[in-house]
């Protein structure tokens, strides 16, 4: 295994940091260093914003038509295409997570990108000319400017594609800092970016710490707009850097899902939909189903189903086609997620599968985990574990179900499994939370908007509306007949 290394990509092409140090990104699954970063300074992040102003004032790419900017952006979704097994081999080295779920994310990741580029090519305005004699309005919709964004590591392609493209297509410029942990996809895309014509400035990448480089740029004056997604602690701080200068953001945080199993649901699919809504992705995902709510009528054999598939799924290397659960991102988080299972036994929930971590690991597994009879109360149903653990609860009525579901600081997503519409329109209605699914989770599409409530932050990511986050209106009226004095002549 050959070790990448990465300076800063600044104005169209990779540049020596300013700094002297350096991050080392080492496999969570063995170990092996696989990844050198530049350890970002506040110079460097000042670089990267002067190149995206300069593009964005003085470059074509906010000038050019949608139509150009769409093929532009295209050229990029094929690019990825093509280089799929490169970045896919990237993201299970930095991430940890099992190789068919890195596979979806390059491939989402090229999805979304020719999706945004639909949209370049379908931004409008709007006009009125019925709002008087003589007068016309005309509202258009135009580039916010130089942008932000921050992105974690736990989908490092896939949310940099929620964000990065969408810019790109309205015509703003953008600067990139990813997480420390995962930053090899990002300088990647960047590369195949500048290959596929987006212009020198256009897409810069700073590698770094949060405390440095992330402080620096999300509270920097020549930002116009700011996209972060990570935890709802950090984002909390960069709306506060973002509020120093009045720059408008999007934050999208953490979450604490309910995954709402009624007794008239399809039991296999909601099954499956269990072990989905939890070990997906090593369980670190910020819309895991990760509270399990089961109808008391069904409870005993539902959960008996659950904990005879989880016992036959496989944690291990990532790089197995097999392999169902993989390393989690780090020696700190693992040591979390072993306090919250901690924790959990402790405060009285029922352990009833796994619970410690993978024996013989050399990196940083842990066994598929579930609790039942788990209480509001308990640390484990109040807190995001971000790991492969499910807490399972009873309930019985509907109320009970809504009650136990908003009962929680986030309101990312929730999800519900019943063949009846009326249980499904009527719940969803009353959930607190931007996304609710329903016989399916964790799914979705490019066209979807996923936002927020609570503490799971605000504004939009994909869809028309996220699309939408990366532009602001512009108001012009028009006299176009006599106009009347309004003092005397």
């Amino acid at each position: 295994m050959s070790t990448r290394s990465y300076q800063q990509f600044i104005g169209g092409r990779f540049v020596d940091g300013s700094g002297s140090g350096s991050i080392e990104r080492r496999s969570p699954a063995t170990g092996d260093l696989v990844a050198r970063y530049c350890d970002g300074t506040p110079e460097d992040v000042d670089l990267a914003v002067e190149a995206a102003r300069i593009a964005f004032e003085e470059g074509p790419w906010p000038r050019m038509s949608g139509m150009e900017r769409a093929e532009v952006l295209n050229r990029l979704a094929d690019l990825i295409r093509t280089n799929r097994d490169r970045l896919v081999r990237i993201e299970v080295e930095e991430v940890g997570k099992p190789i068919r779920f890195a596979r979806a994310d390059i491939d989402g990741a090229a999805g979304l990108t020719r999706y945004a580029a639909s949209l370049a090519m379908q931004m409008a305005g709007l006009t009125y000319t019925n709002i008087g004699d003589g007068k016309t309005a005309l509202i258009s919709r135009e580039a916010v400017g130089v942008v932000a964004l921050v992105t974690p590591w736990n989908f490092p392609a896939l949310i940099l594609s929620q964000k990065v493209p969408f810019a790109l297509a309205a015509g703003c410029t953008v600067v990139l800092k990813p997480s420390e942990f995962t930053s090899g996809s990002a300088f990647e895309i960047a590369a195949l970016a500048a290959e596929a014509g987006v212009p020198a400035g256009a897409f810069n990448v700073v590698s770094g710490y949060g405390a440095t480089a992330g402080d620096h740029l999300t509270g920097h004056p020549g930002i116009d707009f700011v996209s972060f997604t990570g935890s709802t602690r950090t984002g909390s701080r960069v709306v506060g850097n973002t509020s120093r200068h009045l720059v408008k953001s999007s934050v999208e945080l953490g979450g604490k899902s309910a995954n709402i199993v009624f007794a008239d649901a399809d039991l296999e699919a909601a099954a499956d939909g269990a072990l989905m809504g939890v070990f997906f992705n090593n369980g670190e995902c910020c819309v895991s189903g990760s509270r399990l709510f089961v109808q008391s009528s069904i409870a005993d054999d539902f959960i008996a189903k659950v904990v005879a598939r989880s016992r036959k799924m496989k944690v291990g290397d990532p790089f197995d086609d097999d392999t169902d659960v993989g390393a989690l991102i780090d020696h700190n988080h693992l040591a979390k997620v072993t306090g919250f299972v901690k924790s959990g036994i402790e405060e009285g929930a029922q352990l009833v599968l796994g619970g410690d971590v993978a024996a013989g690991a050399v990196g940083h597994f842990h066994e598929a985990t579930i609790f039942d009879r788990v209480e509001p109360h308990m640390t484990i149903f109040r807190e995001e574990i971000f790991g492969p653990v499910l807490s399972i609860t009873r309930f019985d009525t509907v109320d009970d179900a809504v009650r136990l579901a908003n009962d929680t600081a986030y309101g990312l997503s929730n999800y519900i499994w019943s063949k009846n519409i009326d249980t499904v329109l009527t719940v969803a209605k009353r959930l607190k939370s931007g996304w609710v699914q329903a016989n399916t989770i964790i799914d979705g599409a490019p066209q979807l908007p996923l936002t927020g409530v609570k503490g799971s932050g605000f504004g939009y990511e994909m869809g028309q509306a996220g699309f939408e986050e990366f532009t602001q209106l512009k108001t012009l009226l028009i006299q176009t007949g006599p106009r009347a004095p309004v003092f005397p002549v």
